[in-house]
């Protein structure tokens, strides 16, 4: 299986790191689009206090639960110490939006044991791979 299809179809629970609450932004776009095909999204963004109704958080340290994917839209400069953020989080995946690409935090992610995906939007590779179909059996 495609290993970004994998992803989107095995984890639910992404923190959007950079999240804007204005929706001519890509973040908002985005995460507007994963949460009405029933992802969770977890705004994190210190100057917010909600987006798309949901509590925003000022890092991902500070979310309380487990997030799956940890999603990117900050300048590579951030990146490094959301990287160590989503290790201590103990989250599956690294998602680095385009623009967000920061090749040293990607490999010590990797090292880590998370997954990442880099210089790809989410929204366009979730059309890309299809919803998930459900297989239905039937009686005879």
């Amino acid at each position: 299986m495609d290993p970004i299809a994998q992803v989107l179809s095995a984890y639910k629970t992404i923190a959007v790191v950079g999240l804007s609450d204005n929706p001519a932004r890509p973040s908002y776009e985005v995460a507007q689009y994963l949460q009405a095909r029933g992802f969770t999204i977890i705004p994190v963004n210190p100057t917010v206090t909600q987006v798309l109704g949901e509590k925003a958080y000022p890092d991902v340290a500070a979310i309380p639960g487990a997030v799956d994917v940890v999603d990117v839209f900050r300048n590579p400069e951030a990146v490094p110490a959301i990287v160590e953020q989503a290790i201590a989080k103990h989250a599956k995946v690294v998602w680095l939006q385009p623009g967000a690409e920061n090749p040293a935090a990607a490999e010590r992610a990797m090292q880590a044991g998370l997954q990442v995906i880099a210089g790809v939007c989410m929204k366009k590779e979730h059309r890309r791979v299809g919803e998930p179909t459900t297989v239905q059996s039937v009686q005879a």
